[in-house]
């Protein structure tokens, strides 16, 4: 089943600024913490030395630029979400799609390589491997995507034939040729499978289950597409 959204719904569902979620996933491990920190200190210290030492005057750009700077480890995830999400509601149209879990299997991807000594002093390549959990989901016209993400304990529970829901997002007012989609979600299992938390999950909840009492209301129709949500 794939349902037109309409313009207000999609981004209602999919927000132009960091969602409390998205802002945890760039806000990243203690390392990248660091980094952001250390990008304040040293705008910080530039601005400071160029004051003190150079006897710059610090107008109200500098000003500006040392305020951002200060706090750039705290506003800069916020950043990365709101570009990411920005990219998602460049497409002029999105529909919801429901369909069901054809396939799935797990995979090992390599994330990142450090060279490093062992006890005889010859240089060892060691490889990061991270787990990932790959999924097919379709319908039964023959459309499908693939999504991959990091394996966690809760995929346990995910078998084939469940059904599974998400954005579905095109270029095209009838949807006939999707370009993007967002992460699934189970409604059986009332889990996520995604690398990145695109949706507004209060939202796109909503829909969900206005959709699900649509289907219980009315008799079956052998039509893909319904009304605007």
């Amino acid at each position: 089943m794939l349902v037109p959204l309409t313009r207000k719904k999609f981004e209602q569902i999919i927000p132009l600024i960091a969602t409390g979620a998205q802002y945890k996933y760039y806000w990243g491990k203690f390392s990248n913490f660091l980094q952001r920190l250390l990008i304040s200190v040293v705008t910080i210290a530039i601005i400071v030395l160029g004051k003190t030492l150079l006897r710059l005057d610090v107008g109200p750009i500098i000003f500006l630029v040392g305020v951002m700077g200060a706090f750039f480890w705290l506003w800069y995830p916020v950043f990365q979400a709101s570009i990411r999400n920005a990219k998602c509601r460049r497409y002029k149209y999105s529909g919801f799609f429901r369909g069901r879990i054809l396939d799935w299997w797990i995979t090992d991807r390599i994330m990142g390589k450090q060279e490093t000594v062992n006890s005889r002093g010859e240089l060892v390549i060691v490889e990061n491997r991270e787990k990932r959990i790959n999924l097919e989901v379709g319908d039964d016209t023959g459309f499908t995507v693939e999504l991959e993400a990091p394996l966690r304990n809760f995929h346990k529970g995910i078998v084939r034939g469940q059904i599974a829901e998400m954005i579905v997002m095109s270029n095209r007012s009838d949807l006939s040729s999707i370009e993007d989609f967002s992460d699934v979600y189970i409604p059986s299992r009332d889990l996520w499978v995604n690398d990145y938390p695109y949706l507004r999950r209060d939202f796109f909840n909503e829909v969900s289950s206005r959709l699900r009492r649509n289907q219980r209301e009315k008799p079956p129709r052998r039509r893909r597409r319904v009304e605007e949500a």
